[in-house]
């Protein structure tokens, strides 16, 4: 009986060891993933400021009648096609005629609460809205934005509780679920949503058009914050132009115009009950609500136009407060995240062009009382960050490197610009949380995130806030993918541990020229070969995204290794991009998109084949490398197949859409279905 116990004992201890291990690895693997997805999108936010940069310099710095000035100056006259008061007819919708067949919903003005609920049911139902009823209903919108302060200034009462909703990111799906659970805006239910209503997801039109709409309809109860992604150079980038564009052919131009006004106009913030902060980002240690209640925020665009060259600022020892060590993110538990360190390169502006506008990004401001200081310059920087920043554990203010804009602040900050401004929390969202929400700085910081799914099926959840007479938030978390309720999790985080690697292993082949190098440096025989921990070593050195590379090697390197060393040549074989203009384009694919939409002034998708080599030539400058004409000439021959002398924007970068065998052999799978033994011939046959 006693050895019978012993060995119960025994069996118990060892099913405890093996689940703590088992937990302990998914726990891992769950962080790794996510450090991939977030690493990637700030690296990707960080290109889009520096590609800024470099379009700003060109504005300041070439002369009026050059080809490449003349390319871009669009972009940076938003607030001078008209003056406000030529832009109804600017923007006149009465020519615009609405036919019989159309079937999705019609608006009347002034707006009903019938209308603004219908709208959300034609939406849920895939239905589009017409492009009159868009401007139209963009027009009223601008009005109203017109009115309200930079800073909202709300309250509380004992029948009302008042709803904060973070990023959506264009994810229609949680925009409904969030009115399924708690209502839609009314009188009783006032809401507060957070910026970053547009970009990454598909439906960011839609979800711009219902909130106006209830906007319209309660102007007292529904009140929207300006983010980050509340701009059109931002929008360039992750697909809200390109969306606009493509469900409405004819008059997306005209939308796209007017949404950058109605932008401008969106207030900064909002006061709930006198002291809860409710902001997109964050604050530095130079913000003042009392600076921004003032600033015309609509001029923003038009100040940093004029305020683009060497600007007096500080050195970086204004904020040498902060404990030494790199800044780490607020994550639950106390638990620290570290962040990549930026590359060699990447460290100080080295180019010509980088110098004016980056030394806002590597230096922080002087105080308001540093007299040399331009006001403009300093207000700037405040909206920045407050659109940008991010909080750390450390005490401080520094530059958010990772970002690129916008700063890092810590608990003391915090602490200060609350006492300053007797409040007593601060909300903002700005960040992907897994459980949707985040606490820091001793709970006076509250982070939220309304876009669930939001790297993946199950990567994270979504979660609004409510806030009652009390001030105590009570906080909602939610999926809204049915999917997820499916799977287990382990089938969770394995399902997106895989479209991380996939990523992963994307950017990777994308520095395929660099990492060879690396490699090389620990290969001096040159036999192809390194051994794991020089691999990881070289990898890092290259990718600076402080991941577990020795643990990720069989998830990246599928290729055998010979006695142990990895065969590098063999890896990067995987790929079929070995020219190295084509993989340096598809490096900086994201770039040159958003360049050559910059170029396209019309929004027709289309530039001619001049257009093109200029589009060129500007890649060719802001990636400091030699692009001969005869190469130009050659990819304008492969991508114009059928010889109509324009080049469609679309086509070309699904031409550099990057696939490996593995991912392949995977659509292979799910397209034919076929059974093991055929796919098991299928895995061994070298055509496929």
């Amino acid at each position: 009986m006693h050895v019978k116990n012993e060995t119960m004992t025994m069996s118990a201890i060892l099913i405890q060891r093996w689940y703590r291990q088992y937990v302990a690895r998914t726990e891992m693997r769950r962080r790794y993933t996510w450090h991939i997805f977030q690493s990637i999108e700030y690296s990707g936010e960080q290109a889009q400021i520096k590609l800024y940069n470099f379009l700003g310099y060109l504005m300041d710095n070439f002369t009026p009648a050059s080809n490449e000035r003349n390319l871009i100056s669009h972009i940076f006259r938003e607030n001078e096609v008209c003056r406000d008061a030529e832009w109804e007819r600017y923007f006149c919708y009465k020519n615009i005629e609405v036919p019989e067949i159309y079937s999705g919903p019609h608006l009347t003005f002034p707006l009903t609460v019938e209308q603004a609920v219908g709208l959300v049911e034609a939406f849920r139902n895939k239905k589009q809205l017409h492009s009159r009823y868009v401007l139209q209903l963009l027009l009223e919108t601008w009005k109203q934005l017109r009115m309200l302060p930079n800073i909202n200034r709300i309250s509380t009462c004992h029948s009302k509780e008042i709803t904060i909703c973070g990023d959506l990111h264009g994810q229609l799906d949680d925009l409904l679920l969030i009115f399924y659970k708690n209502d839609m805006p009314s009188l009783e239910k006032p809401y507060v949503f957070n910026g970053d209503f547009v970009d990454r997801g598909k439906d960011s039109i839609e979800i711009l058009l219902i909130l106006f709409s209830f906007l319209l309809v309660y102007p007292s109860e529904v009140h929207l914050n300006r983010g980050n992604h509340e701009d059109h150079i931002i929008n360039l980038r992750y697909g809200f132009t390109k969306e606009v564009l493509t469900k409405y052919k004819m008059h997306g131009k005209r939308i796209l115009k007017l949404l950058q006004k109605i932008f401008s106009w969106l207030p900064l913030a909002t006061v709930i009950d006198q002291k809860v902060l409710v902001l997109h980002g964050g604050i530095s240690d130079t913000t003042d609500l009392g600076v921004l209640a003032r600033v015309d925020r609509h001029n923003v665009s038009r100040l940093q136009r004029r305020d683009t060259r060497a600007q007096p600022v500080c050195p970086l020892t204004r904020t040498s407060t902060r404990t030494s060590g790199p800044p780490t993110r607020c994550s639950c538990g106390g638990s620290r995240s570290r962040f990549s360190k930026p590359s060699a390169k990447g460290d100080r502006p080295s180019s010509t062009w980088e110098t004016p506008r980056l030394k806002r990004r590597w230096l922080r401001p002087c105080p308001p009382s540093f007299k040399s200081v331009p006001t403009v310059f300093l207000v700037l920087l405040q909206i920045l960050d407050l659109l940008w920043s991010d909080p750390m554990n450390q005490d401080g203010c520094v530059p958010n490197e990772v970002r690129g804009g916008g700063c890092y602040w810590g608990p003391d900050v915090t602490e200060d610009f609350l006492n300053r401004h007797n409040l007593q929390l601060l909300i903002r969202s700005h960040e992907c949380k897994q459980e949707g929400y985040e606490f820091c700085h001793n709970r006076k910081v509250l982070t939220l995130f309304s876009a669930s799914n939001y790297y993946d099926v199950g990567s994270n959840r979504g979660a609004y806030v409510k806030l009652g007479p009390d001030l105590v938030p009570y906080l909602f978390q939610y999926q809204a993918s049915s999917m997820i309720r499916e799977l287990t999790v382990r089938q969770s985080v394995g399902r997106t541990e895989r479209s991380a690697l996939k990523v992963l292993r994307e950017q990777m082949f994308a520095h395929k020229t660099d990492l060879i190098c690396a490699f090389k440096t620990f290969d001096s025989d040159n036999t192809g070969l390194v051994c794991l921990s020089d691999w990881a070593s070289a990898v890092e050195s290259v990718m600076h995204l402080d991941l577990p590379w020795r643990m990720l090697r069989y998830q990246l390197v599928p290729c055998k290794t010979n006695g142990g060393m990895i065969d590098y040549h063999e890896w990067f074989d995987e790929l079929h991009i070995d020219q190295s203009l084509l993989e340096t384009l598809y490096r900086h694919r994201s770039t040159f998109e958003t360049i050559f939409r910059i170029v396209d002034a019309d929004n027709s998708g289309f530039i001619t084949i001049e257009d093109f080599r200029q589009t060129w030539m500007l890649l060719s400058v802001y990636l400091k490398m030699e692009i001969t004409d005869d190469t130009i000439s050659d990819l304008v021959v492969t991508i114009d197949r059928n010889q109509d002398g324009s080049i469609d924007i679309d086509e070309f970068m699904e031409a550099f859409r990057l696939t490996d065998k593995k991912s392949r052999l995977e659509r292979g799978r799910s397209m034919f279905m076929g059974t093991a033994t055929d796919l098991t011939k299928l895995e061994g046959d070298p055509n496929i």
